[in-house]
């Protein structure tokens, strides 16, 4: 079969030669949209990452294709009425990092408490060895708010317990065994925000949770709270962080994922295609704005990115390509 990859590092496409040794590969290191389609088209599978998103418009230029093997656990990218038309198949990687997300959850999380973003500037940008302005907090007794109790949210429960912090949680689907067995209790949403010192968020991206945190319960936050999000952008209301910060509402944001995220990597083509409406444009302001606020940390997406964490992607997405066969 033909397969064509996209968003490729160069040691994927080693690894991935190995794996699927009978099959013709073709690799591309950039994304797949309606306005980037490739030149070959005759594939009949194809594997996308984060930037990719396919819609009808896509489908419909890849005549033979039968299985999209998407690299990533949320399938918010792929059109799931494009694919049920012509009964193309969607394969993803349920779990692959979820001790990976959590860790690095917690390396966001010490980087606010303790500012180490800004002491490392202190040093190497001004020569300053001076502790003033880079006092932080102990994690030890806060309590952390953990929205999303799956594989991720778990993982982070346990680490939390590490630094002997009290947790408590928020699931559309509570896990009463589970929180039993790691010694957190179930709570609504609005009490979490009000009681928590630390809000993470580790839940899918779906109708239900599009704009989780927003502008109506972004005041529910306890005074100078800080608020993690390594989950989905789109989760947050991104007008709505702003002005808690701008506020005193959060005393701090650290975003490994941000709304529009897309739109943002490519303004600069999207904007010369015209492909941008009001909002778009809106929310692209507010994230450069985000960027450049006090006591706000934005990683690009980075969260999933081990080594270790990456190979399990790439096993999983050749057994999805393989059970298709």
């Amino acid at each position: 079969m033909k397969i064509g990859f996209f968003e490729t590092k160069n040691w994927e496409v080693e690894y991935l030669k190995a794996k699927l040794p009978s099959h013709q590969l073709v690799f591309n290191p950039g994304f797949i949209d309606k306005n980037n389609l490739p030149n070959e088209r005759d594939f009949d599978i194809v594997s996308i990452f984060t930037d990719s998103k396919i819609d009808n418009s896509v489908i419909a230029a890849l005549p033979n294709l039968k299985l999209i093997a998407t690299r990533t656990t949320g399938i918010d990218h792929i059109d799931p009425k494009a694919t049920k038309a012509r009964n193309i198949s969607v394969k993803n990687v349920p779990t692959y990092g979820e001790n990976t997300v959590a860790e690095y959850t917690f390396a966001l999380l010490l980087n606010l408490s303790r500012k180490i973003s800004k002491a490392i500037d202190k040093v190497k940008e001004k020569g300053s060895f001076s502790s003033e302005g880079i006092e932080g907090f102990d994690l030890l007794g806060k309590t952390l708010g953990v929205v999303g109790t799956g594989h991720i949210g778990q993982h982070v429960i346990k680490i939390a317990s590490g630094f002997e912090m009290k947790v408590i949680a928020f699931d559309a689907f509570p896990n009463n065994e589970l929180s039993t067995k790691l010694n957190f209790q179930y709570v609504n949403l609005e009490t979490l925000l009000r009681t928590s010192d630390i809000v993470t968020l580790h839940v899918p991206y779906l109708p239900t949770t599009h704009h989780l945190i927003n502008n109506d319960n972004i005041g529910f936050f306890k005074k100078g709270a800080i608020l993690i999000n390594t989950a989905r952008g789109s989760i947050v209301e991104t007008e709505a962080i702003v002005k808690a910060l701008a506020d005193g509402t959060l005393g701090g944001v650290a975003l490994d994922v941000l709304e529009e995220e897309t739109a943002l990597k490519n303004a600069k083509q999207l904007i010369l295609e015209r492909e941008l409406d009001d909002k778009d444009l809106r929310t692209i302001i507010e994230n450069h704005v985000l960027i450049d606020m006090e006591n706000v940390i934005i990683t690009p997406h980075n969260a999933f990115n081990s080594r270790e964490a990456l190979t399990r992607i790439l096993n999983t997405t050749t057994e999805n390509i393989l059970s298709v066969q």
